[in-house]
C-alpha cells in the first residue's frame, strides 16, 4: 500500500489547507489530542494562524489488542466506551476497570507534564478545531468531543487526516463539522496511510507547543526546563 503521507507534519500541512476558513480568527482554537495528533495540529495551527493547545485523551485499549479501542477518557472525567467492541470481544469488566485506572494515571501524568496541572483552555463561544493523526473506531475524538462540548463552545470542528467510515458517522453525530482528507472503504489502521509512523516522543510535545506559544495567547507556557526534563 503507497502512504498518503510522508509522516504527521506532511499530513498536518495538506488538512490545513482544507481548514482555510477558519484563518486569522480571534475566536478560533486548536486543540491537538496528544501524542500522535500534535505534529499534524502544530502544521495546521501555524498555517491557519491561531493558538494551539491540547486536548488530553488516551484511549482503552482492548486486551490483547492494545490498537483496537474499547473505549476512551478525557479529562475532567469523560469516559466514552464502545459497546460493540466490549460485546463482541467479551471483554471483562475486570479488564475494563484495569484500563480506566491504567490510562486515568498517564492523563494525569500527561496533564502534569504538558501543562503543568493547569487547567484546560476556556473554550466558551470560541471555534474549537480538533485535531488527532487518525481515527479508526472514533472512541478518542469522541472523548475529546465530549470534553470540548462542556464547554459551550461556538462550534466544534474536527479535522483528521485519515479515518475509517465507522469512526466518521459516529463523529459526524456529535459535531458541527468534520474535515476529513481520506475514508479509504478498506481501513487497516492509521499507521498504514503514513510512510513515517513512528511514535511521537514527550520531548517533542513539549517542543512544538513551545514553539507555538507566541501565536496567540490563552494555552500554556512550555518552559525549556520542562522540555530539558522530559527527555532525562
Amino acid at each position: 500500500m503507497t502512504a498518503l503521507f510522508h509522516d504527521r507534519h506532511d499530513a498536518g500541512k495538506v488538512l490545513a489547507r482544507k481548514l482555510s476558513l477558519w484563518a486569522e480568527r480571534d475566536d478560533v482554537i486548536v486543540l491537538a489530542l496528544p501524542r500522535g495528533g500534535i505534529p499534524v495540529a502544530f502544521e495546521v495551527a501555524q498555517a491557519l494562524h491561531v493558538p494551539l493547545d491540547l486536548m488530553l485523551v488516551r484511549k482503552l485499549g482492548t486486551p490483547g489488542h492494545e490498537e483496537l479501542a474499547m473505549g476512551a477518557l478525557a479529562l475532567p472525567d469523560i469516559c466514552v466506551f464502545n459497546h460493540d467492541v466490549i460485546q463482541n470481544s467479551a471483554i471483562a469488566q475486570r479488564d475494563i476497570d484495569q484500563a480506566m485506572t491504567r490510562e486515568s494515571k498517564e492523563l494525569r501524568r500527561r496533564n502534569i507534564l504538558y501543562r503543568n496541572n493547569e487547567p484546560p483552555p476556556n473554550l466558551e463561544d470560541k471555534i474549537v478545531i480538533l485535531v488527532d493523526d487518525g481515527a479508526a473506531t472514533g472512541a478518542n475524538m469522541r472523548a475529546a468531543i465530549n470534553a470540548a462540548a462542556q464547554q459551550l463552545p461556538l462550534r466544534i470542528v474536527v479535522a483528521l487526516p485519515i479515518a475509517s467510515e465507522e469512526a466518521i458517522g459516529t463523529i459526524k453525530k456529535h459535531v458541527h463539522e468534520v474535515v476529513c482528507l481520506y475514508t479509504p472503504s478498506h481501513f487497516f489502521g492509521i499507521g498504514r496511510f503514513y510512510g513515517d509512523f513512528g511514535q511521537t516522543t514527550d520531548k517533542e510535545v513539549l517542543t512544538l507547543m513551545e514553539k507555538s506559544r507566541h501565536w496567540g495567547k490563552g494555552h500554556v507556557h512550555f518552559s525549556d526546563e520542562r522540555i530539558r526534563a522530559s527527555a532525562a
